[in-house]
């Protein structure tokens, strides 16, 4: 019966009434919870094990009451009111939270994590709960609560589709990526290696700048040269990598000097000059004999081709 209701709901994608549990209702459980009611989705539930006994129990019975939504004070009252349960609880949580609902669950129940972590961790959140019978999905926030309940958030998995087609009628924008389970968490949590590189990068660099007197100048000269397309960037600096590793990595190693002699560790710079000296250490300039590849897959397989050969 439920495989029937599901099915007739996914080919409709208009709005349906459902009962929405949310596990965690911190900035993003009281996003999507505030959004949703907003929308006029009826029945919205969380759990948040700090709602009632915690520093910021205030808050978050406020965001709940203001928001219209529903708070209960455990795993099994959630699963009792929800049949799609969405878990946002920090990543390195997830694997604890899934374990807290062994035995909650049943086959009538969708269980989505949304936090940010590996697909092995995904995979393991399916592990603990496939016992109940209840079907998992895997997804991962590529916005954030500035964007509202809105924020584009990816999805794969035995439910992604399902979550997806019951969620977006609301005003949600959810993608589906596949029926692997991991593949939306492993898109974020990969693209966090350059999203948040770039953030400390651009701290070590401005704090060091502003030691000389020098951050805005530095900045919009940087600014200059990454005012295009990113995809020209990647196309521009992957293949010229490849041959020139060794004189990046010693301009890197004297970047960090300079930041070391502002008194700021140069933590990120020393390793961007390790990965450049790694690079080096693959010997792919004399292999292809100093002719840049052509683009940055070719760059990337000359890479993977050497890492297997040595």
């Amino acid at each position: 019966m439920r495989s029937v209701q599901w099915r007739k709901r996914s080919m409709s994608a208009q709005k349906q009434q459902f009962r929405l549990g949310l596990v965690g209702y911190g900035e993003i459980g009281s996003t999507l919870g505030r959004g949703l009611r907003g929308a006029g989705l009826e029945h919205v539930t969380a759990y948040d094990k700090y709602a009632f006994d915690g520093p910021y129990a205030g808050l978050i019975q406020s965001r709940a009451q203001d928001a219209g939504v529903t708070l209960v004070r455990s795993n099994q009252e959630l699963a009792d009111a929800a049949d799609l349960i969405v878990s946002v609880t920090p990543g390195s949580a997830s694997l604890d939270s899934a374990a807290a609902f062994v035995g909650c669950l049943s086959e009538r129940h969708i269980f989505m994590d949304f936090a940010s972590a590996t697909p092995k961790i995904k995979l393991g959140v399916a592990e603990r709960l496939a016992g109940g019978g209840a079907l998992v999905g895997d997804g991962s926030i590529e916005g954030t609560p500035k964007n509202g309940y809105a924020m584009p958030i990816l999805v794969s998995g035995p439910s992604g589709e399902r979550v997806r087609d019951l969620l977006n009628p609301w005003g949600m924008q959810i993608s589906y990526v596949g029926d692997t389970l991991g593949t939306a968490s492993g898109i974020k949590i990969l693209r966090s290696v350059l999203i948040k590189g770039i953030e400390a990068l651009t701290d070590e660099m401005l704090l060091a700048a502003r030691h000389y007197g020098i951050d805005e100048i530095v900045l919009a000269s940087a600014c200059k040269t990454l005012a295009r397309p990113w995809m020209d960037t990647v196309e521009s600096l992957t293949p010229s990598g490849v041959i020139h590793a060794k004189r990046r990595a010693e301009e890197l190693e004297m970047s960090a000097e300079a930041v070391a002699d502002a008194g700021i560790e140069p933590v990120m710079a020393r390793a961007v000059a390790a990965r450049l000296r790694w690079k080096e250490s693959l010997g792919l300039k004399e292999r292809l004999n100093g002719v840049e590849p052509g683009n940055y897959k070719e760059a990337i397989n000359q890479i993977v081709g050497a890492m297997t050969a040595s």
